[in-house]
Parts: C-alpha cells; sequence; structure tokens
C-alpha cells in the first residue's frame, strides 16, 4: 500500500517537474503570444459565449433579464416568420448576385494588371486599390453624397447631374425601393474589387512559368493559355475567395448602416435591402430588450454560414492543388 502511495506521489512529482520545465523553456514564447491569446479570449471566445448565453434571454443586457429558453430561435420561424422570409430572399439575392459579380470583375482586373512588362502597369494597381483604403463609414457617406436624389435640380449628387446630362431621369439608386436599390448596391461593392485583385495578382505569380512556356511552343494563343492555365491553376485562390466572399456577403451591412437607405424606420417601406445583417443590427441596437433575439439570430447566421460553408467544402473537386504523391 505505501508502494503504491510512494510511485503516485513519484508520478506526479514528475509530472509538476516536467510542467515547469515545460514553462520555463517556453514562457518567451508565451510572453509574445500573450497579446493575441487575450486578445482572442476578451473579444471573441468571451463574447461569442456571451451572445449564446443571452439568446436564450430577453434583455437589454443592462436590467431586464427574462428567460426564454429556445423560444428566441422558435420566434425567427413563427411570430416573425413573415420578415424573416423578406430578409433570407433579399440576403439570398444579394449573395447569389453579387459574389459572382465580384469574383468575375476582380479576376478580369488582376488579369488585366498582371503583365508587368506592360508600361504604368504598378500605377494602374495603386489606382484600382485605393479605394479598398476608404473606411466603411467615410465610404457609406461618399456614395450617399454621389447617389444624392433631391427634388431641387441644383443640389441632386453627381451621379444624377450625368443622368440628366445625358438626357435620362434623376434615380432614387439605394435610398429607392426595389430593383433599383439593389441594383445600385451591386455597383457599389464593385468600388472595393482591387483588394480582391492583390489576391488574384498573388496567385497569378505563384503559377508555374514552364507551363506557358510549353503551351507557347505548342502553339496556344493568350486565350487558350488563360483558359487552360491560368484559370486552372488559380482554382485554390477562386475557392479561398469564393468562401470568404459569401462569408461576408451574408454578413453585409455596409453602406446601409451609413447612408440613409431603405431600412425600417426611414419612411419607406423598409424591404428592398433589408437583409439579415441588417436586422440583427437594427434588432439589437433599436428595438428594447430585443438583443437576446438579435443574439438568437446573430447564431442562426453563423448556422447558415456553416451549411453553405460546408456544401461548399464537399463540392471543392474542381480545385486543382498540383499533383498528388
Amino acid at each position: 500500500m505505501n508502494d503504491t502511495r510512494t510511485g503516485s506521489g513519484r508520478l506526479l512529482a514528475k509530472k509538476k517537474d516536467g510542467v515547469r520545465k515545460f514553462l520555463k523553456d517556453n514562457y518567451t514564447g508565451w510572453l509574445f503570444n500573450m497579446p493575441l491569446t487575450v486578445g482572442l479570449l476578451v473579444f471573441t471566445l468571451i463574447p461569442v459565449g456571451y451572445s449564446l448565453y443571452i439568446s436564450l434571454w430577453s434583455t437589454n443586457c443592462i436590467n431586464i433579464w427574462q428567460w426564454r429558453g429556445f423560444d428566441n430561435y422558435i420566434r425567427m420561424f413563427t411570430v416573425d416568420s413573415r420578415e424573416m422570409g423578406i430578409v433570407l430572399l433579399n440576403t439570398f439575392y444579394y449573395v447569389v448576385v453579387s459574389v459572382p459579380l465580384g469574383l468575375v470583375v476582380s479576376y478580369m482586373l488582376a488579369a488585366l494588371v498582371n503583365n508587368s512588362m506592360v508600361k504604368g502597369v504598378k500605377v494602374f494597381r495603386i489606382l484600382y486599390y485605393l479605394p479598398c483604403m476608404i473606411p466603411a463609414v467615410a465610404s457609406a457617406l461618399l456614395w450617399s453624397d454621389l447617389m444624392r436624389f433631391t427634388a431641387n435640380p441644383a443640389t441632386q449628387g453627381i451621379l444624377n447631374k450625368v443622368l440628366v446630362l445625358f438626357g435620362m431621369s434623376p434615380s432614387r439608386w439605394f435610398a429607392g425601393e426595389g430593383p433599383s436599390a439593389i441594383a445600385s448596391l451591386f455597383f457599389i461593392n464593385l468600388w472595393g474589387a482591387g483588394g480582391g485583385m492583390l489576391l488574384w495578382l498573388s496567385a497569378f505569380k505563384n503559377i508555374d512559368k514552364g507551363l506557358y512556356e510549353a503551351a507557347d511552343i505548342e502553339g496556344a494563343g493568350r486565350v487558350k493559355k488563360f483558359l487552360l492555365i491560368t484559370i486552372p491553376m488559380s482554382t485554390p485562390m477562386i475557392f479561398y475567395n469564393l468562401i470568404m466572399s459569401v462569408i461576408g456577403s451574408i454578413q453585409y451591412t455596409g453602406t446601409l448602416m451609413y447612408s440613409g437607405g431603405p431600412l425600417p424606420g426611414r419612411g419607406s417601406d423598409g424591404q428592398s435591402l433589408y437583409m439579415l445583417g441588417v436586422k440583427i443590427y437594427n434588432t439589437s441596437f433599436k428595438i428594447p430588450a430585443a438583443r437576446g433575439y438579435a443574439a438568437a439570430l446573430a447564431w442562426f447566421m453563423l448556422a447558415v454560414i456553416g451549411a453553405i460553408t460546408a456544401v461548399l467544402f464537399k463540392t471543392s473537386k474542381w480545385v486543382f492543388y498540383g499533383e498528388e504523391g
């Protein structure tokens, strides 16, 4: 019996010595990692856990706390089903159109400025990327001014003045309702295509030049090389950009938060651009004691993003990662 206790004590002491040695050998690395670790804990893990907790309550996170259990999740598809249908339809439409449009435009831009031998191409790369340096709030206010619609022609935004100059009627743009609102939003999003362009350029630079040389020997033209070499060899970046674009589009609030577009309470039907990210924002900050429901909506968004991402990974056999083995 004593031998057993002595053996257990030795084993425990040995483990403690191992932990001390590990900490002594690695404490410098942990000190360097501490800002990141604390940041992830304080600004990511704790808020995520807290949002899951409050999603089970009807609360304003201050002095109103009423237990709801899973009622907030059930509410989405019962009491709030009509508005959720509009929100999900708008979000789906936005994702289906904006993601391919953004990918294709940024890809074409990268293909145009990929040739370093062209004089002045670096200037064009910088010019295309510059809009991405503008903060979201400043960009929203800028577009709000450019697309301003008023009854007085003298105070119209620049884009409306251009339309009038060519004999067309001024548009309400994203401050209006219906197809013109969502179409103007697609147009605005192309303003940031330069960010995707840089990612495509990095993918193009990693393509083996020997493939192009072999194609030149075979007599392949530019179009054929682009279709049979450039696109297939950049499919990993296409897949990455597809995933990130889908996630970003589902979460989109962007210009709508600061531009005065058609949202509930702004004097219009508030439905043409009312998407899931906007609904979460409105529910959390504009409805008393509804932050628990907003948290439930956020977790529903996470589930949707996770499901779509899983499907994309499941159907990613078209991505070429190079010869295996």
